[in-house]
């Protein structure tokens, strides 16, 4: 019987230490990502069916399966399941649960742009956004920088006090860090060493007047072409990175509509997340800089942490099975 690797079992088996430097390595690996699949499954719902491939010829292949059906009320919106196979045999080893493996891969993915891009003395983490992922995606920075204060701004101060609450439940923050919600948006941005965006808006939220020299943003959000979370003139300021190429300009409205506008300059993009773990590009070239780390997410990430998945599931079943035989 193939095994399903529960939310539970997956979230154990990825601690953000261990998945950021998988994922640095992973990034210097052969590993083949085509472009995503995405199908209509009804029009009158508007749903729709994703599917992100990825394999290493010689390892593990996998695909993501994600649906997305935005009408939902007592269900979520977005549903997904990863399924890993041998790439020699073609075997399936694993179904997981793939919206876990898609929180913590792209925190993971973010905090690892971070160590190459933000100042090493960052301490003042912005967190814009108080959805499902924002606490993750603050947590993942705590594993890269001294982080000392969190600040978390959202629309809706009372979902943004129960991301403050997800946030200091979680067993791996670091102590002593100080975690408060805020209104002034524009002060907070002032302030901040890293802010790091991750929402569904299809407006600007962010404004390049309030970014100070040595910040760096970190913009999850804005997956689409038509939506975007920071205005021209911070795109004009920064010195832009992606996750791919590939996929940032097909997708990452952050970007394209800042092209088509003239305030971003294509040679303004001056690598992707590879040429960073690579040492092709060496990320932040000064402290007064403002970089910016544009991602859309990636399939070479998801087969990353499903690979530590299967691992740490391996060893738990050889464990077991080890004591058994100590027990006879």
């Amino acid at each position: 019987m193939i095994p399903f690797i529960s939310k539970e079992k997956v979230r154990q088996a990825l601690q953000y230490p261990k998945l950021i430097h998988a994922l640095r390595e992973a990034f210097q690996q052969e590993i083949i990502t085509p472009k995503r699949h995405a199908h209509l499954l009804s029009e009158q719902a508007n749903s729709s069916l994703l599917l992100m491939p990825a394999w290493n010829p010689s390892g593990h292949t996998g695909v993501k399966l994600v649906t997305v059906a935005p009408q939902n009320i007592d269900t979520p919106t977005v549903h997904a399941i990863f399924i890993l196979f041998d790439s020699i045999t073609g075997v399936p080893l694993a179904f997981m649960d793939g919206e876990e493996i898609t929180q913590k891969r792209t925190a993971a993915a973010s905090a690892l742009a971070s160590s190459f891009l933000s100042r090493k003395n960052s301490s003042h983490l912005l967190l814009v956004g108080n959805g499902s992922l924002a606490p993750h995606m603050a947590l993942a920075h705590c594993h890269t920088r001294p982080i000392d204060k969190i600040t978390i701004w959202g629309r809706s101060a009372e979902k943004s006090e129960r991301c403050r609450q997800t946030l200091t439940s979680f067993a791996d923050l670091p102590k002593g860090i100080k975690i408060e919600v805020t209104s002034d948006l524009a002060g907070s941005c002032m302030s901040a060493d890293i802010i790091t965006c991750a929402t569904t808006s299809r407006q600007a939220i962010i404004k390049g007047e309030w970014i100070q020299a040595g910040t760096h943003l970190d913009l999850v959000g804005g997956f689409k072409p038509d939506m975007r979370e920071v205005d021209d003139e911070l795109m004009a300021k920064s010195v832009v990175f992606v996750d791919t190429f590939t996929g940032a300009l097909a997708e990452a409205g952050d970007i394209l509509q800042a092209l088509q506008s003239g305030s971003l300059k294509k040679e303004a993009i001056v690598a992707e997340l590879a040429d960073l773990c690579s040492g092709r590009y060496t990320g932040r070239r000064s402290e007064q800089e403002v970089t910016a780390f544009k991602s859309v997410g990636t399939a070479l990430e998801d087969l990353c942490a499903a690979n530590l998945v299967w691992q740490s599931h391996q060893q738990e079943a050889n464990e077991k099975a080890s004591a058994r035989v100590f027990q006879q």
